[in-house]
This record gives structure tokens, C-alpha cells and sequence, in this order.
């Protein structure tokens, strides 16, 4: 295959750690706050250590398979080439959910911002500009789309910096528990551990991203800094949203300050630092929503890049590589024409249903350790052994079906909807296509010479 039909290999571990970051939105724990808050009784970053304790045992297994396969398609090229093709295809399929549906939240959160300052204007405009530029920076590389998202991770942070500082003048001023020195944010009375789970099956949203790193596996300098780029994204990652949930929550121990408690973050920017900390709080909230939406973008045009080169989906389209750019033209084009749909759609249930893709990847890559190590590689002979790839991605994997277990009904419903429609796709491409799903194999040699 010619240099220019492989995907370019630009990017340093700083920028896919900043990738996974801008995808992870940090500012999002502001957003939901009030949400977890509500759920747990007031203990979001109790809920927010039980996710990251669940992430980092997955984190583990994804460290460990994308040094196996370091290709672009992550759950679904682990679960396919450890398992079964038709298994793959299911739980790329259902990755495939949260994947789209990521990039037409950030579009119908950017609406939501741009409607609340020029109220005017219709709405839809904004959909279509903000669509058509992120596109754009997407379709000419990922060496742009990496520079501009950190940029915006660096404001973003820059901006929750500045928060601390006011949320800590504000607390030795005496608001809400009067000290940061306090375990009213982890510990008091009537708590219980369903309420916290359940918080976290809503935190667990937050996290989504780290895994996405994985998808820029053929577009990295040196494959072999990919684990250490999964471990980092999701301890910088669950450190923001630690401290940061443990500051707001000291700061507001209930939530009957808050006059809208679906998305606080307005609220407490007000709360902290007055009118004009509010809108440089809401313009980081502003960057932090372009950046996952540049990330999130730029990696499910990824996934379907490698199912199209795999020939699950028409390889002509999804698995084209523009010959100048080196970006997989088609796939994003064609997830800017999706995230278009974030015109006049419904986001709760659409949040919901997200976690039931991640959980479905997070579940499968701890059980391809397992399959590829154990029974494939007969690596179960000493007491490293087990424990390394046996105990700890079944620990990983059942703590995933805890979580699964807590989800809202409505993002199991809508989730098992699209797997069945996943399918009836399988079904038809096993009866009509000229080549079975069972033959179609990883183009390993092409992978390595990216």
C-alpha cells in the first residue's frame, strides 16, 4: 500500500493524551453536578472514585490489547480477532452508538450555548456552521485537529485552575462547609452504595475517551507509547474530575441554591466568582465542547475507517483514504452530515444510550485479554500469569456489569434496538455479500507498515 493511502503518522503521547482529554470535556462535571448530586445525596466525587476505579481496570486491558493489535479499530478489532468476526462485528456495531451519538451531543450543546446568548437567531445556523467546521479541520488532518484541541484543552483548564482558586477563597470564607478539610464530599449519613453506583453509571459518561485514543493507534509517532497514553488520559482525566467534584461539592453540600439543577455549571460559575467569572466560565465550557467534539469526531471516522477497510461496511466509502489529506475523507463527511441531526433532537435519552455502547466495548476488551492471552497464548502458568491476564480483566469486566447493571431502562431499550438492527446488517451482509464475515481477516502486514 503507497504512503498515501495510510493514515500519516503525526502524533506525539502529549497529543493523544490531549485528544483523549478534549473528548473526556473536563468541564462536563460541572454540567451534570447537580444530576450525580441528586443520585448520590450529595456525594459526586464518591461516585466519580467508583468510575475511575472501574476505568482503570479496563484502562489496563486496552493497554494490553492495542500492543497486540495496534490498529485503529480498538474494541472491535480486539473483540474480532480474539473471538469471533461475527462477535466483533456486534460490539463494533454497538461502539459504533456512542461514537455517533458524541459528536451530535457536542453539536446540540454548542446550539444550546449560541441559543442562550443570541436568541434571535434560528438555531439551526449554528448547528450548520459549527458542523461544517469541525469537518473541515478534521478532513485536513489530524495534525491540525490535535493542535487546535490542545489549545482548547490548555484554556479549559486553565479556566477549572481558576475555579479552584475562587472555590477556595469562597470556602475559607465560609461558604458551604466553611473548609476544604472535610469528608462531607466522601462520607456522612444516609448514603448508600446503589445511589453511588448509579452516579457513577452516570459519571461513567464523563470517561468516555479515554478508550477513543486507541482509535489513533496507526496515526501515532511510536505505537508502543499507546498504553502509557490510555493510563495517563484517564488518571489526569479522573484527577480533574475528582478534584473538581470534591471542591463544588464542599462548596454546595445540597442543592437548593440552584435554580436549574440539569446542567449547574452556569450556576456555579455565578455562585464562585460572580457575573464575569460566569462567562469565562461558560466560554471554557464553550472550548471544552469544541475539543471533544473535534476528538470525538476525528475517532469514530476512525472506527469506521477500519470496519470499511475490513470490508463490514462498503469499502469503497469507509475505507477511502484521501490521498492528499490522509484523513479518511468519507467517514468524515459523512459524521458531520449525522451530527447535522443535532438540530431538534431529544438529549436525555440520547446520553443515556451512550453508556451503552462504552460499557459494551469496556466489557468485551477486558474479556479479549482473557480470550487472546489465556486460551491463545497458554499464558497461564505462573502466578503472574493469572493474575495479569485472567483475574484482572474478569475483575474489570464485572465491575463493567455492575455498572450495566445500574443503567437508566431507557438506554438498555434504545440500546438493544440498535444491536438488533446490528443484526439483521450481519444477516444481510452474511446472505448477500460475496465474501462471509468469517473470511474477512485484519490486514496485519498493512497495520505494521503504517
Amino acid at each position: 500500500m503507497s504512503e498515501n493511502h495510510t493514515l500519516k503518522r503525526s502524533l506525539g503521547l502529549w497529543a493523544i493524551v490531549g485528544l483523549g482529554l478534549g473528548y473526556m470535556t473536563p468541564t462536563v462535571v460541572f454540567d451534570t453536578f447537580g444530576i450525580v448530586s441528586k443520585e448520590t445525596n450529595g456525594v459526586v466525587p464518591l461516585a466519580y472514585i467508583a468510575a475511575l476505579i472501574v476505568m482503570l481496570f479496563t484502562a489496563i486491558s486496552y493497554g494490553k490489547m492495542v500492543q497486540v493489535f495496534p490498529s485503529a479499530g480498538s474494541a472491535y478489532t480486539y473483540t474480532r480477532e480474539t473471538m469471533n468476526p461475527l462477535l466483533g462485528f456486534l460490539v463494533g456495531w454497538a461502539s459504533l452508538l456512542d461514537y455517533l451519538l458524541l459528536p451530535m451531543i457536542n453539536a446540540l450543546i454548542i446550539r444550546l450555548y449560541m441559543e442562550s446568548v443570541f436568541p434571535d437567531i434560528p438555531s439551526w445556523i449554528w448547528v450548520v456552521v459549527y458542523v461544517v467546521i469541525i469537518t473541515a479541520i478534521n478532513m485536513w488532518g489530524m495534525g491540525k485537529t490535535s493542535g487546535l484541541n490542545s489549545l482548547l484543552v490548555v484554556f479549559e483548564v486553565v479556566l477549572i485552575g481558576a475555579f479552584l482558586v475562587l472555590a477556595f477563597k469562597q470556602l475559607s470564607s465560609g461558604m458551604g462547609q466553611g473548609t476544604i478539610f472535610t469528608t462531607q464530599p466522601l462520607f456522612h449519613a444516609d448514603i448508600h452504595l446503589t445511589a453511588i453506583l448509579t452516579g457513577a453509571t452516570v459519571v461513567c459518561f464523563s470517561f468516555i475517551g479515554f478508550d477513543a485514543v486507541t482509535m489513533y493507534t496507526e496515526e501515532a509517532v511510536d505505537q508502543k507509547i499507546m498504553p502509557k497514553a490510555i493510563m495517563l488520559t484517564v488518571l489526569i482525566g479522573g484527577g480533574i474530575f475528582f478534584v473538581c467534584s470534591y471542591f463544588a461539592q464542599a462548596l454546595f453540600p445540597d442543592l437548593s441554591g440552584f435554580k436549574v439543577t440539569d446542567d449547574t455549571l452556569p450556576e456555579i460559575g455565578l455562585f464562585v466568582g460572580g457575573s464575569i467569572f460566569k462567562l469565562f466560565f461558560l466560554s471554557g465550557a464553550f472550548a471544552a465542547t469544541v475539543a471533544s467534539g473535534l476528538a470525538s469526531h476525528a475517532s469514530v471516522s476512525r472506527l469506521l475507517y477500519v470496519m470499511g477497510r475490513n470490508g463490514v461496511l462498503p469499502r469503497k466509502m469507509f475505507g477511502y483514504i484521501h490521498p492528499r489529506f490522509r484523513t479518511p475523507a468519507f467517514n468524515v463527511i459523512f459524521v458531520g452530515v449525522v451530527s447535522l441531526l443535532a438540530i431538534a433532537p431529544s438529549l436525555e435519552l440520547i446520553s443515556a444510550v451512550i453508556n451503552f455502547g462504552a460499557l459494551i466495548a469496556f466489557t468485551f476488551v477486558n474479556l479479549s485479554v482473557i480470550a487472546y492471552f489465556v486460551f491463545k497464548q497458554k499464558k497461564y502458568k505462573t502466578p503472574k500469569d493469572i493474575f495479569s491476564y485472567l483475574i484482572m480483566p474478569l475483575i474489570g469486566a464485572g465491575l463493567t456489569g455492575i455498572l450495566w447493571y445500574h443503567l437508566h431502562m431507557d438506554a438498555l431499550i434504545a440500546g438493544l434496538v440498535w444491536v438488533s438492527i446490528g443484526v439483521v446488517y450481519m444477516l444481510f451482509l452474511m446472505k448477500f455479500s460475496k465474501t462471509k464475515l468469517s473470511d474477512i481477516h485484519m490486514e496485519e502486514e498493512k497495520s505494521a507498515s503504517l
